[in-house]
């Protein structure tokens, strides 16, 4: 049996054909999962949805995951992240299509909510899997590019208002169906995932091998810089995603002015920056080290985002840029990060709880902003109504700010991960 040396060395050149074929499973995840964004002004104006409808449709795809999400990581382990990730990815098809037909609307939450399962367990899977193809000391970037790819997928829905304007001129229900064929394509890559996988892994198990025994003793025994960085992780999404998801196109459209076109460019550029610029940042963490702080200063640029959008007339360009360098330098070094603070036999499981917690997190953020908007009266005719969804996403991004502080503290003491040592001292470690 190969030792676990060869199964880590993550030297096969197929390694690339892989990363690639995750990011491409994934993006097209990222895709559906923004799907409703662009047409919230069709739904609001063709169907009549109140912004909790809205919210609904978004926060009901986190709620498999309150269920599911430390369910998937032990799959992961138990399963291998390829075969995981191709059950995902088809579940996912099937909540896309349903949410295209649409009509009830309980017809469009059940599809929600089926691709929420598939949704919440691809992503991991496949952080997982590139941990099995890339050696420790090349999960970083590796991350980083998967993440920076998986990026194209939210920015092609944004600015498929723009380039699939027919789409839109014909109602809300075409770009659902074309979320679907996007869905559908990552199903694809992920089935070839899978036989790579399987056929050409070094040390991979030969098929039908037993799988490794859960011990569910051991589920909770990580160390304080795992808990924290799960809060990280937690309120860093349960801030960014509803925002920049469900009510920021409509926000640009309502109180800053712009068309439907416009506003779905504008937000896009967060994502765009993300594909660039999440490499960039990971590179970075890798030769200078300083990940824990790394992760402060990019926590840090949140709730600036929305001091800057609240209270000041600044170009919206200005948010926009600040957004885009949290969005990209925080996640290109969470991920890595987390890798490496967990051992690998129980990653699945570690990023199976950061799931299931998160899930929870942006379930609530995203029902408890279109609550406190539709209280509030927020719309075209009262833009002064988004005021206190301002003001809430704002101070759930100081909590995860404290997060990333008490990460940094412990990393920077003796009981730390190498999170804060240069690229020599990591390179020794892995």
């Amino acid at each position: 049996m190969p030792s676990q040396a060869t199964r880590s060395s993550g030297q096969s050149p197929l390694r690339w054909w892989v990363l690639a074929l995750a990011a491409i499973a994934v993006s097209s995840s990222y895709y559906n999962d923004d799907v409703i964004g662009p047409i919230a002004d069709l739904l609001h104006r063709q169907r009549g949805f109140s912004q909790s409808q809205l919210g609904m449709l978004n926060g009901v795809i986190s709620i498999p995951n309150v269920a599911l999400a430390l369910i998937n990581g032990l799959l992961i382990d138990r399963y291998g992240p390829a075969r995981v990730a191709l059950w995902s990815a088809a579940v996912g098809v099937l909540g896309a299509a349903l949410t295209a037909v649409g009509s009830p609307y309980e017809i469009m939450v059940a599809g929600r909510f089926l691709f929420g399962i598939s949704e919440g367990a691809i992503f991991i899977a496949l952080i997982a899997g590139l941990a099995q193809w890339f050696p420790r000391s090349g999960i970083a970037l590796a991350a980083a590019l998967y993440l920076s790819l998986a990026r194209v997928g939210s920015y092609a829905v944004d600015t498929s208002t723009a380039w699939a304007r027919p789409l839109y001129e014909r109602g809300w229900q075409p770009p659902l169906w074309l979320g679907t064929g996007v869905t559908l394509a990552g199903l694809v890559a992920a089935a070839l995932y899978y036989w790579l996988d399987r056929q050409h892994r070094p040390g991979a198990p030969p098929e039908g091998a037993a799988a490794e025994r859960v011990i569910w003793r051991d589920l909770l025994k990580f160390d304080m810089s795992y808990w924290y960085i799960l809060g990280l992780h937690v309120l860093f999404a349960a801030v960014f995603f509803p925002f920049r998801t469900t009510y920021a196109i409509e926000y640009f459209q309502h109180v800053k002015g712009l068309t439907l076109s416009e506003a779905g460019v504008a937000n896009s550029w967060v994502f765009f920056a993300a594909i660039f610029a999440t490499p960039f940042f990971g590179l970075l963490a890798d030769r200078l080290g300083h990940r824990a702080l790394m992760l402060a200063l990019g926590t840090l640029l949140l709730p600036l985002t929305f001091v800057v959008l609240g209270l000041t007339h600044l170009n919206l360009w200005v948010s926009t840029v600040m957004m885009g360098i949290s969005f990209s330098l925080v996640p290109a070094i969470i991920w890595p990060a987390t890798t490496l603070i967990v051992e690998p036999r129980r990653l699945g499981t570690a990023l199976g709880l950061i799931t299931l917690i998160q899930a929870l997190g942006m379930a609530a953020s995203n029902l408890a902003a279109g609550k406190l908007a539709d209280t509030a009266g927020a719309g075209a005719q009262n833009p002064g109504g988004y005021t206190v969804m301002l003001w809430f996403f704002f101070l759930l991004s100081l909590v995860a700010l404290s997060s990333a502080v008490l990460l940094w503290r412990r990393e920077a003491g003796p009981l730390g991960h190498g999170l804060e040592a240069a690229r020599k001292l990591t390179a020794a470690a892995a």
